[in-house]
């Protein structure tokens, strides 16, 4: 009956959302907006690869897969910090919210921040320079729900609002994301994971940086205009993917309850002494090459954390010639999670990743969950 629910939701999810998916069309490389919407902003996916879609768990969901959100016990708290490309002076900075408000649903917020170093004004008049700098800024607001149908499935929707700017130019847009996970196996270690990212309305930019004074023929007035922008896409992709936990042994360092409210006397996920899990995904995007994402993660009696990745797409491999993107392949991170108390799941979490980047200096990331 689990089955045959996953396959009914499934197929609904992606007959609703109406979308054309042209995956990996090379031809269409480059012809998206709003990067960032691509950009994952959380330590511990970013050392899998973002490999995690079928087991991403709490506010990490909400980029990854937002059906991973459903998985909150009470509230989380997560904040993160990316220097994104070293050198580039970029810098991404995300704050999640999540709260459980009944039995089978859970809410959340997310916030994007994408900031980039001042940059000198330049016109046509005045190509050097010289008039003053503008900062570009990205800013991406999400609203979350998630649903837990039964103890295997679990879904859920996320609505982004997108806002992009300078000093006299914007462009915003909203963006829908959907995502189901199931989950079986004796220990509720094999998962399964599908996703679809980024189905929007097109964008165009507006304002006072594409409009001049001139006359009219016939006027003797002084006018001003406005340039059409063009519109462009949104990045939109789906992703499927697998993941399976190994466990070993029963940690003492968890509380009386584990996180899916079963007496820890039964081996789980979440009170395993040691847990190895492997993780793959397959991401069919819009407007880029096909990915595929590998990783791996050993956490040691509930406390310290390992992970490695590995990102290949066409043409990663090799002199570079054919590569469209900055990332390499490999990524690594650490961290580790201390208990605040014996008798609730109460914890504070820190994470840090890396992913090797060409050029520039790779992509840091770090990031704190506090889980009530």
């Amino acid at each position: 009956m689990n089955i045959k629910t996953l396959a009914i939701l499934t197929a609904a999810f992606l007959i609703t959302a109406n979308v054309n998916v042209f995956a990996g069309n090379k031809d269409r490389v480059g012809q998206a907006g709003a990067f960032e919407l691509l950009v994952n902003p959380w330590a511990k996916s970013n050392g899998l690869s973002s490999s995690n879609i079928s087991n991403a768990r709490g506010v990490e969901g909400s980029y990854l897969n937002i059906a991973g959100l459903a998985f909150v016990e009470k509230t989380q708290i997560a904040f993160s910090h990316s220097q994104y490309l070293r050198g580039a002076d970029i810098n991404v900075t995300s704050i999640g919210l999540a709260q459980r408000i009944s039995d089978v649903s859970v809410i959340g917020l997310s916030v994007l921040s994408m900031g980039f170093d001042e940059m000198p004004i330049t016109t046509s008049n005045q190509p050097e320079g010289g008039i003053g700098n503008f900062a570009p800024s990205y800013l991406t607001i999400g609203l979350s729900y998630t649903r837990t149908f039964s103890n295997s499935i679990h879904g859920g929707f996320n609505v982004k609002i997108i806002n992009e700017s300078i000093s006299d130019l914007s462009a915003s847009g909203v963006a829908f994301d959907a995502g189901i996970q199931y989950v079986t196996g004796e220990y509720d270690n094999f998962r399964l994971g599908i996703t679809l990212k980024n189905i929007g309305t097109p964008m165009s930019y507006g304002g006072d940086g594409i409009a001049w004074r001139g006359l009219i023929n016939g006027s003797d007035n002084n006018l001003t205009m406005e340039m059409r922008s063009g519109e462009f896409e949104m990045p939109s992709l789906l992703a499927l993917g697998a993941s399976y936990s190994f466990l070993w042994g029963k940690s003492s360092n968890v509380s009386s309850l584990s996180t899916d409210n079963k007496k820890t006397e039964e081996l789980s996920y979440d009170n395993a002494h040691h847990v190895l899990t492997f993780s793959g995904a397959f991401i069919a995007n819009s407007f880029s090459k096909d990915q595929v994402l590998i990783g791996a993660e050993y956490i040691y009696n509930q406390m310290f954390i390992l992970r490695g990745g590995y990102h290949y797409e066409s043409g990663i491999i090799g002199n570079g010639d054919q590569r469209t993107t900055a990332l390499v392949g490999p990524s690594a991170g650490a961290g580790f999670k201390l208990p605040l108390s014996k008798t609730s799941n109460t914890s504070v979490s820190i994470d840090y990743a890396y992913r090797l980047t060409n050029p520039w200096g790779g992509i840091h990331t770090i990031g704190a969950l506090i889980s009530l």
